[in-house]
């Protein structure tokens, strides 16, 4: 079927409360195992690129694999440009077929990150192509982006409803103790923060990035609590994709077919991608 906005599947998410996955891709394999798992549990799902993955694979060939995916697929498939750093970059994603956008205006004061924001909104809007806005900086490593934990600040819910209010972004992404890569320990999260900006803005679903670290019972608070509507997951799928790669070679060293080095990765992210979407609530929601 054609692709969809995340703002479509998280209307219905919000509706049934649960969490629709946000997977990261950067090569033909990351998208198979995307939509094969979605399809195996009958979820919806959002394949989503960031700045590494537009920069190592081409945003034509990422738009194609995604459109050729949802297309052969039959459940519902987003394609979101996750961290956008400009508006000339979000401009040019939705006009090369992303059906979602995020402005990533978190570095700048709160003014103008209302105004940067907005300008991208006027774009997508125009065109049926949902936006996520962010406030508040979450920490960690992504591809180019770092965020030193000296840095990091958590949104204040004030400030929530104030970006909220004067943006009207179709999903939020606020701080509250998610980074982005591997965790060092397990992180701890201010729920209190988390559900008082919900209470604020119960409308607007809430994004939660960072998430492949989170233990389970946390992710399963701030769907329930939280108001958390769309899960980012990119470091699992990275691990589980390198893990079986290493564990064919490893049988076999001398093997030269990238197939069957590539084969048994892809399936060991579909293994890891199902999980999700069954922690997160969503399977069965096609």
């Amino acid at each position: 079927m054609p692709m969809v906005s995340v703002a479509q599947l998280l209307a219905k998410a919000k509706e049934g409360k649960y969490a629709v996955g946000a997977f990261n891709c950067n090569n033909m394999e990351i998208v198979q195992a995307i939509v094969a798992a979605a399809e195996a549990e009958r979820a919806p799902v959002i394949i989503q690129a960031s700045q590494g993955a537009i920069k190592y694979a081409g945003i034509e060939y990422i738009v194609a694999l995604a459109r050729l995916a949802a297309d052969q697929s039959t459940i519902p498939v987003a394609l979101h440009l996750d961290h956008g750093t400009s508006f000339e970059q979000c401009v040019k994603c939705i006009a090369s077929g992303f059906t979602s956008v995020m402005i990533d205006g978190s570095k700048h004061p709160l003014d103008e990150n209302i105004a940067l924001t907005n300008r991208v909104l006027a774009v997508a809007r125009a065109v049926g192509v949902s936006v996520e806005g962010e406030l508040g900086k979450i920490g960690g490593t992504e591809d180019d982006i770092h965020v030193d934990e000296r840095d990091v600040f958590f949104t204040e819910p004030a400030e929530a409803l104030r970006f909220v209010q004067e943006t009207g972004v179709d999903s939020f992404a606020p701080a509250f103790g998610t980074a982005h890569g591997q965790y060092k320990g397990r992180p701890e999260l201010d729920f209190a923060r988390l559900e008082k900006i919900y209470s604020l803005v119960p409308e607007t679903p809430i994004v939660m990035h960072g998430s492949s670290g989170v233990p389970d019972e946390d992710i399963r608070r701030a769907i329930e609590r939280g108001g958390v509507r769309k899960i980012n997951i990119d470091t699992n799928i990275r691990e589980q994709f390198v893990a079986g790669v290493k564990e064919a070679i490893a049988k076999n060293p001398a093997e030269i077919d990238p197939r069957k080095l590539l084969g048994p990765a892809k399936e060991k992210m579909i293994e890891i991608i199902r999980e999700k979407i069954r922690l997160f609530g969503s399977s069965g929601q096609a």
